[in-house]
Parts: C-alpha cells; sequence; structure tokens
C-alpha cells in the first residue's frame, strides 16, 4: 500500500468531524466511511509500520518514531490485522501489564487506525485496562485517582487574582496534578514573578504540588539559567516537524530543556519534570497536516511527547474551535479517542473537557465526557474558577465538577495531595471533599494575597 493510499483510508475511516472537511480529507458519505473502515480492519499492522505517512526524509517527527520503534516487542503483535487487533485489546488477555510492554512497540499510526473503528464503549474500556503512573511531588495517575490541574489564569496576570484562585481550588481538594498558569505575557520576569507566587504560597502551606507557568519552552529556558524556581517545563506539540517549527520548537530545544529540568531535580516522589499539550487541528491550523486526517496527526504528536518522560499531557480538545470539532458529539468523541491514544502509548493523560463560546456543545456536554472520562481512568482534568477561563475566553470545567466526578466514581486525589488535605480538614478519613468547614487553617493563608 502506497502512503497515500494509507493516508486517505485512514481520513476515510475518521468517525466525521469538521476540521477533516474543513481539510479536504473527509469521506462523501457514513456508507464511504464503513467501507473504509473495513478495509482499515482488514489492514495488517505491519503494514501501517512499513508505510511512513509523512516521509522520513523530511519530518523529524517520522524518524523519531521509526528510531525509537521495539522490534522485539512488536513481534508479540506483528501477526495481527488493524481489526484483529482490536480484539485482543477488549480480551482478557490484553492485561495492564501485557499493554505496558508494548509502549514502544506500538506506532501513533497503528494506535490511531485502531480507534477509528472502535466504538465510544471500546475507548474506555481499553484505556481503563492501561494505567500510566508519573510523579514529581504527587504520584499522579494511580488506579482510582483523579488529580486536577489548577488553572488561575488572569488576564492581567494580577498576583492577587492569581493567588485568589489557587487558594479557592486548594480548598475544593484541586491541584494535585499542577498548579498551571497560562501566563498573559510570555516573558522572563513575568513568568518568575508567578513562579515566584505559587512558590511562596506552596511553602507556606507545605502542600505536596508543582507549579508551571505555561510560558514558552525557550523562555522557561531563560529563567531557568536565572535561578527561577522552575518544576515543569511546558510546550505546546504538534505531530509533524513543519507544525512543531510553527510553535516555534524541534526536538533539539525539547532534549535542552529535558536536560535542564532533570539537573534541578526538584522533585521528591519522581522527577518526571515535563508538560505538555496537544490538541486536534493544531497541525491543520498551521498547514503542516501533510493531507493526513486531524486524528492521525494528532496522536503523532503523542509521539513527541512519549520520548521526554512527561509528568503531564494535556489534550486541549476543545479548544482550538468549531472548525476542527463543531459540536459536542464531535468533542466528546475526540475527547475519548485522544485518551485512549495516548495512554496506549504509554502517556499520562489528561483532557482538557472544553469548547469555545461559538461551537455547537454546552456544559452539558462537558459532564458527559467528564463522566466517561472519569470511567475510563483519565490521569487529570482541568480546574477553572467557574469553569469560564476568563483570560483564554473559553469554558472549561469547574472546582465544582472536579469534585462531583470524584464523588459520583469514588475516586479520590493524588496520595500525597489527600494527605496533606486531609490534615487541613479539606477531605474526610475517606478521602472524599467535606461539605462544610473545609480549611479555616487554609482561609487564613489569604493573607497571603495582601503581601503580593
Amino acid at each position: 500500500m502506497s502512503p497515500e493510499t494509507l493516508r486517505t483510508l485512514m481520513a476515510h475511516a475518521s468517525p466525521p468531524r469538521s476540521g477533516d472537511f474543513l481539510a479536504g480529507v473527509a469521506c462523501d458519505s457514513a456508507a464511504a466511511r464503513v467501507r473504509a473502515q473495513r478495509v482499515l480492519a482488514d489492514t495488517g499492522l505491519a503494514e501501517i509500520l512499513a508505510t511512513p505517512l509523512v516521509a522520513p526524509e523530511e519530518d523529524e517527527v517520522t524518524r523519531l518514531i521509526l528510531e525509537s520503534h521495539d522490534a522485539a516487542a512488536f513481534a508479540s503483535i506483528a501477526h495481527h490485522s488493524v481489526g484483529s487487533f482490536r480484539e485482543w485489546l477488549l480480551s482478557d488477555a490484553a492485561t495492564p501489564e501485557t499493554l505496558a510492554a508494548l509502549k514502544w512497540a506500538l506506532t501513533p499510526e497503528m494506535v490511531a487506525a485502531v480507534s477509528k473503528i472502535m466504538r465510544n464503549q471500546d475507548l474506555i474500556a481499553v484505556a481503563r485496562k492501561r494505567p500510566v503512573v508519573t510523579a514529581f511531588r504527587t504520584t499522579i495517575g494511580l488506579p482510582g485517582r483523579l488529580s486536577v490541574r489548577i488553572q488561575p489564569n488572569h488576564p492581567t496576570d494580577d498576583a492577587r487574582g492569581v493567588a485568589a484562585s489557587i487558594v479557592d481550588g486548594l480548598q475544593f481538594g484541586c491541584g494535585d496534578a499542577v498548579i498551571g498558569i497560562n501566563p498573559a505575557t510570555d516573558s522572563p520576569d513575568a513568568m518568575i514573578r508567578l513562579l515566584d507566587l505559587i512558590e511562596d504560597l506552596r511553602l507556606s502551606l507545605g502542600c505536596p504540588v508543582q507549579s508551571c507557568v505555561l510560558a514558552h519552552v525557550t523562555t522557561a529556558l531563560k529563567v531557568m539559567e536565572r535561578g527561577a524556581p522552575v518544576d515543569l517545563v511546558f510546550q505546546s506539540v504538534a505531530g509533524s516537524e513543519a507544525a512543531n517549527a510553527s510553535f516555534g520548537i524541534d526536538l533539539a530545544v525539547l532534549r535542552e530543556a529535558h536536560a535542564a529540568a532533570a539537573e534541578l531535580g526538584r522533585g521528591t516522589v519522581g522527577q518526571n519534570a515535563m508538560y505538555f499539550e496537544t490538541g486536534q487541528g493544531a497541525a491543520l491550523s498551521a498547514n503542516a497536516h501533510h493531507g493526513l486526517d486531524q486524528q492521525t496527526m494528532e496522536t503523532r504528536a503523542y509521539a513527541v511527547a512519549r520520548a521526554f518522560d512527561p509528568l503531564l499531557v494535556n489534550t486541549v480538545v476543545g479548544f482550538i474551535g468549531p472548525e476542527y470539532l463543531y459540536d459536542g458529539k464531535e468533542i466528546i468523541r475526540a475527547g475519548l479517542e485522544d485518551h485512549f491514544c495516548g495512554k496506549l502509548l504509554g502517556l499520562p493523560m489528561g483532557v482538557d473537557v472544553c469548547y469555545t463560546n461559538h461551537a455547537e456543545a454546552d456544559q452539558d456536554d462537558m459532564d458527559t465526557l467528564l463522566t466517561l472520562l472519569g470511567v475510563a481512568g483519565v490521569n487529570f482534568v482541568m480546574g477553572v474558577p467557574g469553569s469560564d477561563d476568563i483570560m483564554l475566553n473559553y469554558q472549561s470545567t469547574s472546582f465544582h465538577d472536579a469534585a462531583y466526578v470524584r464523588s459520583a466514581l469514588g475516586l479520590r486525589a493524588a496520595p500525597e495531595f489527600e494527605a496533606w488535605a486531609r490534615d487541613f480538614g479539606i477531605f474526610d478519613a475517606a478521602g472524599q471533599l467535606r461539605q462544610a468547614d473545609r480549611s479555616l487553617e487554609l482561609l487564613s493563608q489569604m493573607q497571603l494575597l495582601e503581601a503580593s
């Protein structure tokens, strides 16, 4: 099979989404989609491996995928077609241990292919069997646990506003994934001010959390040189060299940042120190998708993340807009696909359950996706004050939403954070959020706002 034929087959087999129609790669009917899915199901995993969809001589992401492939581990599944691989994944033979052993045997294209012939419940069932555990100051991804990123963004990076959001989130038992701020200004000075704010709050409370200011990776390198308290290094990544170039990065600068963060050694229970974000449509928006459907390109981004042992990988599923995922149905499907594909490739996947205000979606759709992801074993979700990010101007999940899904599904916070929050009266002995008087001591920390 030629790369062109496989690209077309993968695109035509994808569940419908607006981005593929925008790119001109989607099929024209449901009947054509089913025909493509049947052909894809009969396609061998070995044939997909032998057919790079983006030429390696022009793309360093493809070279990374091929060079990191574990041929010995792949031998155990090389006989499978996409369809028989799906059946094996759903069988009892696919245990957490056997799935983990395939981390480097699987390529993004194989994983994307099998996801295209799966129902939503298949994506949930398999992802649930593949926990991925990482650690820095908290241990994230343990079965029965759900972590939350506090996202205390402010349109002007106002210290009082940011700190108030952090304290609010902590009172709801959030923050065990990361306290992660999208800065209004991407500059070394702004990044250092925000890092110092979180560091002062963390040390004052004795709270086992990690911080991240989501500035560009080159900004993080500059502030590390200046001795700033950098815990996690952030970068958005995509599935092709050209798309990453549009972000101002390549694999070399990610390797430099990974090494610099490792040298700091600021973790206590682990040293996973990278945080990546992705999103379906990113490569298309940069005109760097090489004719691939957006879900396959998204899965290729996970190969980039996988190379750097991240603490967190977050697909910001509905953020790019309805041009790529039009409505709630498309967003729900994409969130489950991304989580499944990332987990199968061995990544600590979180999902920003979100939408923009001009999408045909609402908070009921997000409640559905959040619940499904909780069942699927997602590592973390977002905690945004009131679910409305007033800086990035989109709708996400709130601290209350995190409390709901933990309570409904019996999920708990990261163990180190849970122990701290229990001492503060935020959680009860069973690790569930207390309904009143959660933490008078924590509320007293609001005096930090006055000093900031």
